[in-house]
């Protein structure tokens, strides 16, 4: 047998069985014990469960949930994406990016700043006082759809805005021809082809719901509305432990999640819309006039919502001296991140940033190899592998983390890595490979030949070609993957708490536990200097990346 051939044969099978055990083998143990609670084979098990009054409220919960934030969603976004796509203001394309921020701040953060600024004598009855009768709204179904839907309406905006602008002007013009209103055109024409792109939007709005912890622990667990990630999380970490049952409840949120992206993949293959076609596209433009002061007040109102309130919040919680004297400039104090750094905060800081950084090198080592081998050959191996590196990003994170408790402590798993830091990084790596993976595939596939076959021509070696071509031209997705791992780490909230080592904190376990042991202050001093350092890396990454191409170009 040719060796080389029989070393990529050796360097896909490792691969391979990389992802069987980290990805694949946990998510099956959820499965397993799901149908297994208690050691024996009861295939009704969540039906079982789901008979009792107590889960069923809470299965309905997290649907109700999903649902109504869906909506929240979709009603904040539509206006906006109209605005962007259809009239002048589209040419302000720094909007886009500003509209990111919301999606971009962990949602335990923002639900944080809300419930600060909606509690009573909080910031909003302190700065609007007549406001007092209507702030204790907040705390409801309502409240938890509101910080929800401020946290993933960019996502649907983004989806809705493209809908938009890839639908052609030419069927408008048809329909103001055949005398066709702007509302007949809206139903007849721009609905129907804007329904199967908006279906994807909506649906994975509703998994990103149902599998969102970070809100549901703070603000849900705050007003009695549990639904499965908070009750998945007191089994696993509240005494007694009860591994059977998260089990049972992990495998409902999981099959929930495959049933919306079938019936997702469903409804988008029963329509065949052409919204882009061969010929010239045009585009039906608004000349807003007069009405341009209505979106640009609309866009200020969800900015002030979305980002205002809660960083608001955050800051002043961080900056103020003693809580109960109120918002005063006399009252402004930097004692608390002085103190934050000369306690238990600056190990959990610490710990968050290397913790981060060493899961988004290795992630990006696992990336690299798997993107490469993916992208090199399609075979069966091939496509297994692909759909393995991407199934933690559709899959709720605190499934992969019960999955990961399941597999790891094992009676028969003798690697002794539970319990320890190194857990924790696993878990990173595990539940953000899929960012990695996508943006090198990106990069890999807009490569042209003529570099590979000019080095063949001269007689480079694949191995050489991958060193000194390949690599250094994938260097942007490299970054970009690395980036948003590490990023995204050291906020992570479900695993960070329910795996973490006892008397280690990270800064999103520090932050939630001065939350809610009531040093506020302390918490939100973590969160403005997390953010700092992920704003800081992500502008030097940005350069890095600017750099590079520069270079190459």
């Amino acid at each position: 047998m040719n060796p080389l051939l029989s070393f990529h044969s050796l360097n896909r099978t490792l691969a391979f069985l990389t992802l069987i055990i980290f990805v694949f083998m946990p998510l099956c143990f959820v499965l397993l014990r799901g149908v297994m609670p208690d050691g024996t084979f009861e295939g009704f098990a969540a039906f079982r469960l789901l008979a009792n009054e107590h889960y069923w409220s809470i299965f309905l919960n997290s649907v109700l949930l999903g649902i109504g934030v869906v909506i929240g969603a979709s009603l904040l976004a539509a206006p906006l994406a109209f605005f962007m796509a259809r009239t002048e203001l589209k040419k302000h394309r720094w909007i886009d990016i500003i509209l990111v921020v919301p999606f971009m701040t962990p949602p335990y953060i923002g639900a944080m700043g809300w419930i600060l600024s909606m509690q009573p004598n909080g910031y909003t009855e302190q700065i609007f006082p007549f406001l007092a009768n209507v702030t204790p709204i907040f705390f409801s179904y309502f409240g938890m759809v509101l910080v929800m839907s401020l946290h993933l309406f960019p996502f649907i905006y983004l989806i809705m805005r493209n809908n938009l602008e890839n639908i052609g002007g030419r069927l408008e013009e048809a329909g103001i021809i055949h005398g066709g209103s702007f509302f007949n055109r809206l139903r007849r024409i721009i609905f129907p082809l804007f329904l199967s792109g908006y279906s994807m939007g909506a649906l994975l709005v509703f998994v990103k719901t149902i599998g969102e912890f970070g809100t549901p622990v703070t603000l849900g667990n705050r007003i009695g509305y549990y639904v499965l990630t908070s009750e998945i999380h007191r089994y696993t970490s509240i005494w007694p432990l009860d591994f059977g049952t998260a089990a049972i409840l992990s495998t409902m949120l999981l099959s929930v999640s495959m049933l919306i992206w079938y019936l997702q993949q469903w409804l988008v293959s029963r329509r065949h819309d052409q919204v882009v076609t061969g010929k010239g596209q045009t585009q039906a433009n608004f000349h807003l006039g007069r009405k341009q002061a209505f979106a640009w007040g609309y866009l200020a109102f969800v900015l002030l919502l979305s980002i205002g309130v809660p960083y608001f919040s955050v800051a002043s919680t961080a900056l103020l001296d003693i809580q109960g004297h109120g918002l005063s400039f006399s009252n402004l104090t930097l004692r608390h991140l002085v103190e934050l750094f000369s306690s238990s905060g600056k190990d959990a800081l610490w710990n968050s940033i290397w913790l981060a950084a060493l899961a988004a090198t290795i992630s990006a080592v696992i990336g690299i190899w798997v993107a490469l081998i993916i992208m090199k050959k399609r075979g069966i191996q091939e496509k297994a592998m692909d759909f393995f590196s991407l199934a933690p990003n559709t899959v709720p994170g605190i499934v992969v983390v019960v999955g990961l408790i399941l597999f790891w402590n094992a009676h028969w798993n003798r690697a002794p890595i539970y319990n320890t830091w190194i857990m924790l990084v696993l878990t990173y790596v595990i539940l953000y490979l899929p960012f990695t993976v996508q943006n090198i595939k990106a990069v890999y596939g807009q490569l042209g030949d003529s570099l590979f076959q000019a080095a063949k021509m001269s007689g480079a070696s694949s191995t050489y070609m991958t060193r000194t071509i390949l690599i250094p031209l994938l260097i942007p997705g490299i970054l970009a993957g690395w980036m948003m791992t590490f990023t995204i780490s050291m906020r992570e909230l479900v695993g960070s708490l329910i795996l973490r080592p006892p008397n280690m904190h990270t800064s999103a376990t520090f932050i939630y536990s001065q939350f809610e042991q009531g040093t506020a202050s302390l918490g939100m001093a973590m969160a403005l200097v997390t953010v700092g350092i992920t704003t800081i890396m992500l502008i030097m990454i940005e350069q890095l990346k600017a750099r590079t191409q520069h270079y190459k170009s």
